[in-house]
């Protein structure tokens, strides 16, 4: 089963808790906080790969977590770190969260993008020795890894889509020139989803060829099977359309054309930038006015144009090659491109820096990724932990803000689910 569209949910490993331990060791009495940090959590990737071509695999199962990081331990042992959770998919995949935003184009073997990041472990009482501070009785949990909902859509990467009204006879010339089998039969849609076929000129020169089932008036807005597999149109280099010239075709050549070209620009009008050129089908039982009609239509559009037969094989050599140059002439053009380095999902360190101060009815409440991570991560009922969050909070122009918008000392501050009474210092 061809499947193109999946959404599945994704969540990075918990990090490893932080350790509370203090040396013990015979003849050394004070020896002193030592425990160690929690490791972090593994993180959730998505791989293009080329052994898999559907995203079939993501339909059985929808949830996925990586490994969680391993607390720490005495002696300043570090917890392990959770394994990173590898998940393929299709080259030619794109990455979308729930909002619709492309985090990534997975378009090269190989290619890869986190898309739930692992938590942080948490640092040890270890950590937190100063010489102020030489005995701290506090560690930090580890965070949360990220969580998401991300929407997976396969766009088929093909140099050469074939396309056409249904039984123009796209299935039969894929399956006459590559080692595809798509089902051919002699009624609309027999073709239900894209068949990709390799297609060999000669020892050095080959492209790949994808067989689109029919589209039909109206196809972009979801009438037929059209809006389902436009997309895969959008990767291919080349556009051959395939028109039946029999006496039984559907359509004349001139009106299987308006309508498939039509559908392409009401879907994507950057879709007719692409090269194109026309093959008129079913020469071996041909209707002589539909063969000089399809003639016309090439001279008028400028397209190159060749009669052959899908089943009996006339006319495909010198359609082929044709097709060969036009890819190795796209090929070209985008070589600059294909060697750019594009910038997919990361972490931004610097949305979690800022925080903001809001006014209201229960008093002054603080938000910012940073600031509620610090105070999440602590057992704010040790007088040690209170007073390193309240120092480092300080640090961080809290105060000086909440001052500035007139807090008063006894006003309640709501940091995440904790509620503060503010003293500011002297």
């Amino acid at each position: 089963m061809f499947v193109d569209e999946v959404e599945i949910h994704v969540r990075g490993g918990d990090g490893g808790n932080g350790c509370v331990s203090f040396h013990r060791e015979k003849y050394r009495p004070l020896g002193g906080p030592d425990g160690g940090d929690g490791g972090r959590g593994g993180s959730v990737v998505l791989r293009a790969s080329e052994s898999v071509n559907t995203l079939v695999e993501y339909t059985r199962k929808r949830h996925f977590r990586a490994g969680r990081g391993g607390n720490g331990s005495g002696n300043k042992c570090r917890g392990a770190d959770g394994r990173d959770l590898v998940l393929n998919v299709p080259v030619g995949t794109q990455v979308r969260d729930a909002q619709g935003q492309l985090l990534a184009d997975l378009h090269r073997p190989g290619q890869e993008v986190v898309v739930a990041k692992g938590g942080r472990g948490g640092r040890g009482n270890a950590s937190f020795a100063t010489p102020a501070r030489r005995a701290p009785d506090f560690a930090e949990k580890g965070e949360k890894g990220e969580e998401r909902w991300v929407r997976l859509e396969l766009k088929l990467l093909a140099d050469v889509g074939v396309i056409g009204l249904p039984n123009a006879g796209k299935s039969t010339l894929i399956s006459r020139v590559s080692a595809a089998r798509p089902r051919i039969a002699d009624y609309p849609f027999t073709t239900l989803e894209p068949a990709l076929g390799t297609v060999r000129l000669d020892e050095e020169r080959s492209f790949v060829m994808a067989d689109l089932p029919g589209l039909i008036e109206g196809a972009h807005l979801g009438k037929g099977l059209g809006l389902r597999f436009l997309r895969h149109i959008e990767r291919t280099a080349v556009l051959l359309h395939l028109v039946d010239i029999s006496q039984a075709a559907m359509a004349s050549p001139s009106r299987a054309l308006e309508v498939v070209t039509e559908e392409l620009y009401s879907y994507s009008p950057r879709l007719l930038e692409r090269k194109q050129l026309l093959a008129a089908n079913k020469m071996d039982v041909v209707h002589p006015p539909y063969l000089e009609e399809a003639r016309r239509e090439a001279e008028r559009r400028g397209w190159d144009f060749f009669p052959i037969s899908a089943v009996s094989g006339e006319g495909l050599s010198p359609l082929l090659w044709r097709l060969g140059e036009m890819v190795e002439e796209v090929r070209r053009e985008r070589g600059y491109a294909e060697s750019e380095e594009e910038v997919v999902f990361s972490y931004d360190p610097s949305r979690e820096q800022a925080f903001r101060v809001m006014r209201e009815e229960a008093g002054y409440r603080v938000v910012g990724e940073r600031v509620e991570r610090l105070v999440s991560r602590l057992d704010l009922s040790k007088p040690q932990a209170l007073a390193y969050v309240q120092a480092r909070l300080r640090r961080m122009g809290i105060e000086e803000e909440l001052v500035r918008q007139g807090a008063k000392e006894g006003d309640a501050v709501i940091i995440g689910d904790y509620v503060f009474d503010f003293f500011p210092e002297a």
